[in-house]
């Protein structure tokens, strides 16, 4: 099992969360990163959106991972990356 899901208050867009953890005695410390990729004022296709959001993903920071992308609102779609290792 890689992958264990922990349930975290909400936050604020654009927000680091740090979580300590211990694996077999040893401290990690991981981190994850919320982001907003926004479509307001954007009246993009469904088809046009995504390929924004894959142009995102591929663009990012290569320090970080994407770990989720949650359900899209109106005007946004929330992104969740992990620190790599």
């Amino acid at each position: 099992m890689r992958e264990v899901i922990i349930l975290i208050p909400e936050v604020d867009v654009d927000q680091n969360i740090e979580i300590d953890v211990r694996i077999n005695g040893r401290k990690k410390t991981l981190q994850y990163r919320v982001e907003l990729l926004s479509w307001e004022g954007d009246d993009s296709t469904s088809i046009d959106r995504v390929q924004i959001l894959k142009h995102k993903i591929r663009k990012y920071d290569k320090d970080w991972e994407l770990v989720e992308i949650s359900a899209p609102k109106n005007d946004n779609i929330p992104l969740m990356f992990r620190k790599k290792l």
